[in-house]
């Protein structure tokens, strides 16, 4: 538990360096982007070599007979690279990630109220509704810095 935390942290902390060092890539040569199919080909390479050092090259022919819905997150990754790559030089790494967050707490918590998608289910409480409305407002004082 404490091992995948940690990994999901270390994830939460490369989300802002993506922002930043997509979006200078993009200013650099003058397309976001061109910028944001560099980085989906590198990252693409780079999950071609963790998929065959972990022994899981194979299971990429089982991808045909699956619904196509399944496959749309590359849809999700491609939308989520792009938008920050071409908005966070204007709106402010920061600003744009603070919204990504809020985004994905409120779509995790529909998730995970409803079990969408097969994941467990966790009933939204009281709490955890507190707490992505203190996010909310945390993003409008940001906004107003």
């Amino acid at each position: 538990m404490l091992r995948d935390g940690g990994i999901m942290l270390a994830a939460g902390v490369g989300i802002p360096i993506l922002a930043a060092l997509n979006a200078q890539l993009g200013g650099r040569i003058g397309a976001p982007m061109a910028a944001g199919v560099v980085a989906l080909s590198v990252a693409l390479l780079v999950a071609l070599v963790a998929v065959t050092v972990t022994g899981q090259a194979r299971a990429l022919a089982l991808v045909a007979g699956q619904p196509v819905w399944l496959v749309m997150a590359g849809v999700l990754m491609a939308f989520y690279l792009l938008s920050v790559t071409w908005i966070a030089p204007r709106f402010g790494v920061g600003n744009a990630v603070f919204c990504v967050l809020l985004g994905q707490m409120l779509a995790a918590s529909v998730i995970d109220h409803f079990g969408l998608f097969g994941a467990r289910v966790v009933a939204m409480t009281g709490q955890r509704l507190a707490g992505i409305l203190a996010m909310a407002g945390g993003l409008v004082l940001i906004q107003r810095a």
